[in-house]
């Protein structure tokens, strides 16, 4: 895939990490299934309150977080260059879809905030070999950071003066998918968890048909 096509589905993965952080955050009283800083902190906390049990889930759900950042890395390392989007897309699908039975079963997101925790771990692979672009759809933090240093150096007349575009769009993009999975649990409940698990599995598909429609131009042999 381009560069352009990689920054595209990163923007919209950042959005859909939004819907899925919203989702687990509501169902799991102020737990984070991609922003694993919150978890962190609520673990610190509730170690530091002599609350073991307390501590179970948000150290689970780092952990499953963590087994999807190296399952994506490794998917994507041992993927042909061409087709990391889509292999990782892939899995991120299947877990997503994992997360929609678990939930479908047991009427709460319990295993299934899991396999979310495991995909929002896994996606940011899409986009780790893309240069000089933050998004990696959980690193918003990062991107705030970097939309202010641009800003600052657009503003100075030492930068582009619109390099700063990019990290904003990172970030309204996962405040946009937020307030959609806020909306979507509304109305649809915990079966809302089917919206991102079908955007993933769209992106796949469009990622795959994408690679096979742009092939690579071949490269030329010189004649001795």
């Amino acid at each position: 895939m381009t560069r352009s096509w990689q920054i595209g589905f990163g923007v919209v993965l950042t959005a859909l990490a939004g819907f899925v952080d919203a989702l687990g955050f509501i169902r799991l009283g102020g737990l984070y299934t991609s922003l694993m800083s919150g978890n962190t902190t609520q673990l610190a906390v509730s170690l530091g309150h002599g609350e073991p049990l307390g501590a179970v889930l948000p150290a689970l759900l780092i952990g499953a977080f963590l087994i999807g950042a190296v399952s994506g890395g490794a998917i994507s390392a041992l993927s042909p260059p061409r087709w990391v989007t889509p292999a990782v897309l892939g899995f991120e699908a299947v877990a997503l879809a994992a997360a929609v039975a678990m939930a479908a079963e047991h009427t709460h997101v319990g295993v299934a905030s899991l396999f979310l925790a495991l995909a929002m771990g896994g996606q940011n692979a899409v986009l780790a070999h893309v240069q000089g672009f933050r998004a990696g759809t959980t690193f918003v933090t990062g991107a705030l950071f970097s939309f202010g240093q641009k800003a600052a150096l657009a503003l100075a007349g030492r930068g582009p003066r619109l390099g700063w575009t990019g990290d904003g769009a990172v970030w309204l993009s996962l405040l946009l998918g937020a307030v959609a999975g806020t909306v979507a649990h509304t109305h649809l409940g915990i079966a809302a968890l089917a919206i991102p698990a079908g955007i993933a599995g769209g992106l796949c598909l469009a990622a795959s048909l994408v690679t096979l429609l742009c092939r690579p131009s071949p490269v030329p042999t010189i004649k001795i």
